[in-house]
């Protein structure tokens, strides 16, 4: 029910604009015939995920590329996503200097910082931290891990616990007035004329990252299936990694039973229709979350239009 109200805010977003004086082709959609939906269907082989290979991060991507319903594509090399960089070599310092990059917004908390380090960037490059609460997620994987008690491990994460946690992370990218400011002062730097190439991660780049992309894509009227589409695609991405590390704490004899870890390595439909719901209950859907939530006016929505889609 969510999703589909989700898809009748572009409808809405599409008379706002108009009301309001500014360009809104960017999200109209053609008259469909009388038997044919407003909404069709992208196929998902028809558009390619951009990765950028890298050996120190593994789900590092160009947001550009994909079709709009306008007809459109959101241009490539403006927004990226991505894992920390902290571990980049240094030939991927030489790979994410050709990307052109002005700006690196991380989301990871102090702790994630601490215990990862500070990206590795081409020189004259420092990234803006504006963090974005895991709920204390990272800390508790840390002190479950370390515990090597795997007793408390199967009571903290076990049992659809950990599951249980992460809808609860989704759920704050919307109720969080501190998060919902990070997300929004990102989404205005990108939406600005004047600002070059961004990229934005957190350590993972699939939760926080993950919904922030999803949000972007949608608001540039991109099919909600190819919105999710990517959001999905870093279990793709990341799943060779996170199975090395499974095994490697098993190996090490930190954890007996390393799959604990699979529901908080992985992004899951799940997960993010806890958001999208949360966000129609909050904000009465899409429009409402990018306006009232994230403090998105027209213009600056019309701005992301104009920039990222051609």
């Amino acid at each position: 029910m969510s999703r589909a109200r989700i898809r009748l805010a572009t409808a809405v977003l599409t008379c706002a604009l108009a009301m309001a004086g500014l360009p809104a082709t960017a999200f109209a959609h053609p008259h469909p015939h009388p038997h044919q939906s407003a909404y069709p269907r992208v196929h998902p082989q028809a558009e390619t995920i951009r990765q950028i290979p890298l050996q120190g991060a593994v789900n590092v991507r160009d947001l550009g590329g994909y079709r709009t319903w306008t007809g459109g594509k959101v241009r490539q090399g403006l927004v990226y996503r991505s894992d920390a960089l902290s571990k980049l070599t240094a030939a991927d310092v030489t790979t994410v200097a050709g990307l052109g990059l002005t700006k690196v917004v991380d989301f990871r908390i102090p702790m994630e910082l601490q215990y990862d380090g500070a990206d590795r960037l081409p020189a004259g490059l420092t990234a803006t931290s504006r963090p974005v609460s895991d709920l204390g997620l990272y800390g508790t994987l840390v002190g479950a891990i370390s515990s090597g008690d795997p007793v408390r491990q199967e009571q903290m994460l076990g049992g659809g616990r950990a599951e249980a946690y992460m809808r609860d992370i989704y759920r704050t990218f919307v109720t969080s007035p501190e998060n919902r400011a990070q997300f929004g002062a990102t989404l205005r730097e990108i939406a600005d004329g004047g600002q070059g190439p961004l990229l934005y991660h957190c350590t993972s780049g699939k939760d926080r990252t993950g919904w922030l992309s999803y949000v972007l894509l949608r608001a540039l009227a991109v099919p909600e299936d190819t919105a999710e589409r990517d959001y999905l695609a870093s279990n793709t991405f990341r799943g060779a990694y996170d199975a090395q590390v499974r095994a490697g704490l098993k190996q090490s004899g930190r954890m007996q039973n390393p799959d604990l870890l699979i529901p908080l390595q992985e992004v899951r439909a799940d997960y993010l229709d806890s958001a999208t719901a949360q966000m129609e209950a909050d904000f009465g859907g899409f429009y409402g979350y990018l306006t009232d939530g994230l403090g998105l006016d027209l213009r600056t929505l019309a701005k992301l239009q104009s920039k990222l889609v051609g």
